[in-house]
């Protein structure tokens, strides 16, 4: 089923409103669907090196719109099914608590699940699920994946196909590195 998937979002790219089936991909793969557009994202880039920019604009911004949708789809399930099985099993102050130590590090977490291949759909819908400042979490998205797709479009437009095989491959991991070494700056910037 994922590879039927991947094939006709590949397929999308080649259509001429390829911009609009980005913009529907990055919305619904930030709440519901599980290929991200970077499939979509990457080979129109390749055909058309000179939109790269123009493409990584649409692909944040309907990606941060889904990303509320997400939200929004969390914080929904939570009040009408999820708090409502958590008090009957006695489990409230277990959510309750396990929502405390998430928004801590709301920030650092969409951060994170927005650069890696960690599916954002399921931070985004956990934020509203346990009620995340809004205003933190769609501040921590913008910034996430404009660094995800920017990246994409900046190292297409520079490099060309040759690549493509590493950003399919490689990118969430080395954004996933990155962010290690950013942490651990901090921690050492503190503690030293």
């Amino acid at each position: 089923m994922i590879r039927a998937l991947y094939n006709w979002t590949m397929s999308l790219a080649e259509h001429p409103k390829a911009v609009y089936a980005l913009a529907a991909i990055a919305f619904i793969e930030a709440s519901i669907f599980p290929i991200p557009p970077d499939v979509l994202l990457i080979p129109m880039i390749i055909a058309a090196p000179r939109r790269a920019w123009f493409f990584a604009l649409i692909a944040t911004v309907f990606s941060v719109l889904g990303g509320l949708a997400g939200y929004m789809i969390g914080a929904f399930a939570f009040d009408t099914i999820g708090e409502p099985v958590l008090v009957a099993m006695g489990k409230a102050d277990a959510m309750a608590e396990f929502a405390t130590r998430f928004n801590d590090a709301g920030f650092w977490t969409v951060l994170t699940a927005g650069l890696t291949p960690f599916p954002f759909k399921v931070i985004t819908i956990l934020s509203g699920a346990t009620a995340m400042p809004l205003p933190l979490f769609i501040g921590s998205a913008i910034l996430a994946r404009s660094a995800r797709f920017f990246l994409v479009a900046a190292l297409l437009w520079k490099f060309g196909p040759s690549v493509r095989v590493f950003i399919e491959k490689y990118l969430g991991w080395v954004a996933l590195a990155g962010i290690v070494v950013l942490l651990g700056g901090f921690m050492g910037v503190r503690y030293l």
